[in-house]
């Protein structure tokens, strides 16, 4: 890398001092910026050219600088010949003025270093092009190396030379006498120009007579730069010292042959035998080889045979080959056209603009940008050539590339943009308005391209509106959002509230309809669908625009309308315009399937929320109970929160009571709904038997006939009261705690006391559906709930009732907490029935306190079966609180047992 920027700064540096060295002094540059080596031509390629730009006006032009250190190895008087040869040549140069000649800005300077003058931009010379690269600056530029010479350009470059030779021998009376490649130049826009008049010879007579020209000797021992290039010489200048206008008209045969045959002339000259090479190239052309001219296009070949004819008569003159059949090319004529424009009128510009769109495709790209592209542009001064030309210039810009079209095409545009008249200038920019956005900067479509939009859309004249609505929504991708958002929508808006014409209207609404898919949702919501409220119009065909907006809304997936709005908006304009007398049955039936469209998407998401919502609800009550539960009646839990929290457990504590063992259970499974529904019924009858009298245990007769209900429920009920694990009524110390059991580490002055049992246990969930812990899954999923028993211990043999040491708290609140929706199940289907006449402990806990307590400390089975003991943490509707009343009248069953009718109506509330 470095390597090549210290080689770029040294050929910077190396072009800057030979520009410097070249011009420094010379009184051009106090005028024009001397740019960079672009070229070389006229006499001996003796001259650099150097592109260039007028200081005041910033014009391009091209700069000539002949630096005098090329002659520094001749004599002083040869260098003052060929200086004053140099000067001959420019400044006839400079009097001369045609088309087909260099036009010069400015004339010759001379400095102690150099000459130099200006002239109209120039690419190259003929000679460069054609493969002579002297005097061109290191490396030779590509735009020269890989330039060829297109077949319309040679034919109508060799043309523009015959007409340049017919202006000096007909108009000017004067013979070039040095035309050959080095002494063509083709200019910025590849046009074909002579110059190098160092050796041209004026008439000697009076403009009426005959012309007569008097050439020099040929002087070998003059510098080369002195004389004229022999191999393009007519060979009369040099064996008879003769020349008129038909010598040209031999040097443009040889040039004519060099063209087709990459640049070499017809004979190569021995320059130090000069005249010996002419007599014998004078023999060769009195019977030329047709192996000579086997490259020259057939069409042209006898023209070229004849140019190099010995005889000068035989040669055509210029005028005459201006009219050959070769240069009736459709490019050529063109071309030769476009030079001539300047003298016809409006009508004739006219006619032939029509038909050069036909004409464009067949030229090559860089004729049409370089030689058509400006002579269009040349005509955008005249408003009234300027439709005719425009699409001209359109079509050109579709083949350029944005550099191209940025660089020589937007310019000239730019101005274009802003005229108003004719109106046609509107219409044509409309039609190709996609092409302007993609090839212009953001700055300029913002400054010119759009206004003229904007401009259309608020035109006095309908058609204008119409084609500007219709050709919208073609490029709306392109146009930026906040100009789309800002400036075109309130426009397309104000057109349809303010027209009278109907056609407008409705093509208002079908340009917003297809430009929907570029707007965001909430600008549609907000601007669109409210503006269509504002047309007063009800015909028909706005309706149908009004009902294809709503729908395009509707359905589009970027878009939609929320069901709030379709509610409150949407459907009561779209059923109200539904229902208007100028719709015909189909066009009704559209409104009715968006409509219905729209209802059943607004039924459907509205009812999905309310199933959300209520799912949410039903999710808090039931987090609210629990949380309730375990606020007012003490509860010591230990539970598992994957459902609600993630897989972590977490262990609830209370009054330093920690439950262990039941939160390692396996085989959690979620709540079924009816099990929900049960628990839910059975803590609120729970609820009701705190608020009664506590019942007294009595001794129970046997049952009747008529009691054989409640005596199926006891029955149900003792058998589940069996899983207490070795229970005792004495207050006898309290054994170790087993594995799994709950610790107790609150005081023994705790209303939570030893009640003579043994230690209590987990509450088994496979037993009674009451106060047990939710299964893994659901609203409790995974959470282990215990409840404490209170202390039985208090109880004596002959039924006295256990007094209260705590006072059941009040569970009223939570009764509207339950709702039940399932039919009340009997406890006897929820647990194992016991079988009859068996002997039943919660029977004789009341009888004998020793046998009571002898049985009681035998029983090791759980609830349903399962093996886990039912102990102080138990559920906390089975307080015997809530069973201690005073005693009734009691009527004795088989078994002695006293019933209780309060005992049967309470038990037949809690298990239905």
């Amino acid at each position: 890398m470095e390597s090549m920027l210290n080689k770029l700064k040294s050929t910077v540096t190396k072009v800057t001092a030979d520009v410097t060295s070249a011009v420094m002094g010379n009184p051009v540059t106090r005028e024009f910026e001397v740019g960079r080596h672009i070229a070389s031509g006229g006499p001996g390629m003796c001259w650099r050219i150097y592109n260039g730009t007028k200081k005041s006006t910033k014009q391009e032009v091209a700069v000539f600088v002949f630096d005098k250190k090329m002659i520094d190895k001749y004599q002083k008087f040869e260098k003052d010949q060929i200086i004053d040869s140099l000067k001959k040549g420019v400044t006839q140069l400079t009097r001369l003025r045609h088309p087909r000649l260099l036009t010069v800005q400015h004339p010759l300077e001379e400095s102690r270093d150099c000459l130099a003058f200006c002239t109209e931009p120039v690419f190259a010379s003929l000679s460069n092009v054609l493969g002579q690269w002297d005097n061109l600056p290191s490396p030779v530029p590509n735009d020269i190396k890989e330039y060829k010479l297109y077949d319309v350009e040679t034919k109508y470059g060799l043309l523009q030379m015959s007409e340049g030779l017919s202006f000096l021998h007909s108009g000017v009376k004067m013979v070039h006498g040095n035309l050959c490649p080095e002494n063509i130049i083709l200019n910025k826009s590849g046009a074909w120009k002579i110059m190098g008049f160092d050796f041209s010879i004026s008439s000697i007579n009076s403009s009426d007579a005959e012309p007569k020209y008097t050439c020099k000797e040929w002087e070998p021992n003059l510098p080369p730069l002195c004389l004229p290039n022999p191999e393009y010489l007519a060979p009369e200048y040099i064996l008879s010292v003769s020349c008129d206008a038909a010598s040209d008209m031999y040097s443009l045969g040889v040039v004519m042959h060099a063209i087709f045959n990459e640049g070499k002339p017809v004979f190569q000259v021995n320059k130090h035998d000069i005249f010996k090479s002419f007599s014998r190239q004078l023999d060769q052309l009195s019977s030329i080889s047709p192996t000579v001219l086997n490259k020259i296009p057939e069409a042209v070949r006898e023209h070229v045979k004849m140019l190099l004819s010995v005889t000068p008569n035989v040669r055509p003159d210029a005028d005459q080959m201006t009219k050959i059949p070769f240069f009736d090319d459709v490019g050529a004529i063109t071309l030769q056209y476009f030079d001539s424009l300047f003298q016809r009128d409006n009508l004739q510009k006219s006619q032939f603009y029509k038909g050069l769109p036909k004409v464009l495709p067949k030229l090559p790209k860089r004729v049409v940008v370089y030689r058509i592209l400006p002579a269009l542009t040349s005509e955008f001064v005249n408003p009234d050539m300027v439709p005719f030309v425009l699409p001209n210039v359109l079509l050109i810009a579709e083949e350029c590339t944005k550099e191209e079209y940025i660089r020589l095409i937007l310019p000239d545009l730019s101005p274009v943009f802003k005229q108003q008249e004719p109106i046609q200038i509107l219409l044509i920019f409309l039609q190709k308005m996609d092409l302007l956005l993609t090839k212009t900067p953001p700055e300029e479509i913002k400054n010119s391209v759009l206004p003229m939009v904007y401009r259309a859309l608020e035109a006095p004249s309908v058609q204008i509106q119409e084609l500007c609505l219709n050709i919208i929504p073609t490029f709306a991708n392109l146009i930026d959002y906040p100009s789309m958002k800002n400036s075109l929508i309130p426009r397309i808006k104000s057109a349809c509230l303010q027209t009278s014409s109907l056609a407008v209207r409705v093509n208002s609404l079908v340009c917003l309809g297809k430009i929907l898919e570029y707007l965001d949702k909430w600008y549609v919501i907000d601007e669109i669908l409210p503006f269509l409220q504002q047309i007063p119009s009800r015909e028909p065909a706005v309706l149908m625009g009004i009902l294809g907006i709503y729908k395009c809304t509707f359905s589009h997936k970027k878009l939609g309308i929320p069901k709030e709005h379709l509610a409150s908006k949407s459907l009561p304009h779209l059923v109200s315009l539904s229902i208007d007398n100028n719709l015909n049955l189909n066009q009704f039936n559209s409104f009715m399937v968006v409509i219905r469209d729209m209802l059943g998407r607004m039924e459907a998401e509205h009812k999905t929320k309310l199933e959300q919502l209520h799912i949410m609800q039903e999710q808090q009550r039931y987090c609210l109970l629990f949380l309730f539960l375990c606020c007012n009646d003490s509860i010591c839990f230990d539970f598992q929160v994957e459902d609600i929290f993630g897989s972590t457990g977490v262990n609830g504590k209370e009054n330093g009571s920690v439950t262990a063992g039941a939160a390692s259970q396996p085989n959690r499974m979620s709540l079924t709904l009816e099990e929900k529904q049960r628990l839910a019924k059975e803590q609120e009858q729970a609820a009701k038997l705190r608020n009664q009298q506590p019942l007294a245990p009595q001794t129970i007769r046997p049952a009747s006939t008529a009691n054989s209900q409640a005596k199926d429920l006891t029955s149900s009920l003792l058998n589940n009261i069996t899983s207490l694990n070795s229970l005792s009524l004495a207050n006898t110390a309290r054994p170790a705690p087993v594995q799994g059991a709950t610790i107790a580490a609150f005081p023994a002055s705790s209303p939570m006391v030893s009640n003579g049992f043994n230690p209590p246990m987990g509450f088994q969930t496979g037993g009674m559906g009451m106060g047990m812990r939710p299964p893994g899954g659901g609203l409790y999923g995974g959470m282990a709930t215990t409840t404490s028993t209170p202390n039985f211990g208090a109880l004596t043999q002959n039924h006295v009732s256990v007094g209260q040491t705590n006072k059941a708290p009040n569970m009223a609140a939570l009764d509207s907490l339950f709702t039940p929706s399932k039919p009340k199940v009997s406890l006897n289907q929820m647990g194992p029935t016991a079988a009859p006449g068996t002997n039943t402990p919660w029977l004789n806990q009341y009888g004998s306190a020793q046998t009571a307590q002898t049985q009681l400390q035998g029983v090791s089975a759980g609830m349903g079966g399962v093996p886990t003991g039912f102990g102080m943490q138990a559920n906390p509707f089975f307080s015997p609180q809530n069973f201690s009343q005073p005693a009734a009248t009691p009527s004795m069953n088989q078994s002695g047992v006293k019933h209780s009718a309060s005992v049967n109506n309470d038990l037949k509330d809690l298990f239905g």
